[in-house]
């Protein structure tokens, strides 16, 4: 397929094969599940998860799984990352092709904005049209997963310091939940496999990805999830209402010692008897350099609780800046956290690598 068409398709439509349509905005808030055995969670088939929409339909079945080799999966996190990711993809390729010094975003369900600033390779206006697709294309592809799964993250440590999108409702059990990571990060690479899919378009890419991408870590039935859920109550969790759920188990992996995620597995499930938790890798910027390119990124929070993470990043008011670097301050904003976290519920209770 000529590069031309598929940039054209991607910008209109994120998907190497789809004519005839058009997209009209950011990815669309989807509300999550907790992997706990709680009224609200829904526990769902395999091969029932129906088709991937990246704009709304009840066609689309979003809940939670489990599989022997990632544990419990949040389908509705993997989405909104997938979705994510080839919304950033897109913004980052139209950047690239009109040579472009950045661009800016922000997630529907936060206030933070996120800047990035691109520094080309000496020779990029001078190559020819086709060489600049074929490297923007993949370049951008990456760069969406590295900036989706990096969006997604800082949500879940604005929602460990408080922060409630959802007005009143307490979101602090959801931040960093024993699934959650895993599900943002397996989102990323799903949607990667989707936009490289160039013979259907990117929702029934997704939809086939899914399925295939679960059948490959073990995914189980409905029954063995719940039960997977019912096994750990009382020790990873307690509560019986959504939103009214004391979540104890906690993992806070998200790459920075290894740079993979490892998931969290219920012990002793019947049906993934000798498991092993399968880690996926985390993106990164290491890529970039390859290209010849550089790029920076920076998080401005707009939260009402911007003020207790800036203090963590700044220790010194006077020095203290309104932005953050992921690559730089991430680690310190982690380590807090799991201080944090080991003196709410326990070493025992958390993950950490």
């Amino acid at each position: 397929m000529p590069l031309r068409f598929w940039a054209v398709a991607f910008l209109s439509c994120f998907t190497v094969g789809a004519v005839g349509c058009r997209f009209d905005g950011a990815p669309r808030p989807r509300l999550g599940s907790y992997p706990s055995s709680t009224g609200g969670t829904r526990f769902l088939k395999p091969g029932h998860l129906g088709s991937h929409r990246y704009k709304f339909s009840l066609a689309e079945k979003n809940g939670i799984v489990y599989t022997c080799s990632a544990g419990h999966i949040d389908v509705t996190h993997l989405r909104i990352a997938a979705d994510w990711t080839v919304y950033l993809a897109a913004k980052s390729f139209n950047c690239l092709m009109q040579n472009e010094p950045g661009l800016s975003f922000r997630l529907n369900a936060d206030r933070s904005k996120y800047f990035v600033r691109i520094r080309y390779p000496e020779p990029w206006i001078k190559l020819p049209e086709k060489d600049k697709e074929e490297i923007a294309r993949e370049v951008s592809i990456r760069l969406g997963q590295y900036l989706a799964f990096t969006a997604t993250t800082w949500h879940e440590i604005m929602t460990w310091f408080g922060y409630k999108c959802i007005g009143i409702l307490p979101e602090f059990p959801s931040a960093f939940s024993w699934e959650d990571s895993f599900s943002n990060l397996l989102g990323t690479h799903i949607a990667a496999q989707a936009l490289r899919d160039n013979r259907h378009t990117f929702n029934d890419a997704m939809t086939l990805a899914i399925d295939r991408e679960l059948e490959r870590l073990g995914v189980q039935s409905h029954q063995t999830a719940k039960e997977a859920s019912k096994r750990v109550r009382g020790d990873w969790f307690s509560g019986y209402v959504l939103f009214l759920v004391s979540m104890k188990k906690r993992n806070f992996d998200i790459g920075l010692d290894d740079g993979y995620v490892t998931p969290t597995i219920v012990p002793s499930i019947c049906r993934c008897r000798d498991a092993i938790p399968k880690p996926y890798p985390v993106p990164n910027l290491d890529f970039i350099s390859l290209y010849g390119f550089s790029v920076k990124l920076e998080i401005e929070p707009r939260e009402s609780e911007k003020s207790k993470v800036l203090k963590i990043v700044y220790p010194n008011a006077e020095k203290r800046r309104t932005r953050i670097e992921p690559t730089v301050h991430f680690a310190r904003i982690m380590e807090y956290i799991r201080k944090d976290a080991a003196e709410k519920y326990g070493e025992d209770l958390i993950l950490t690598n």
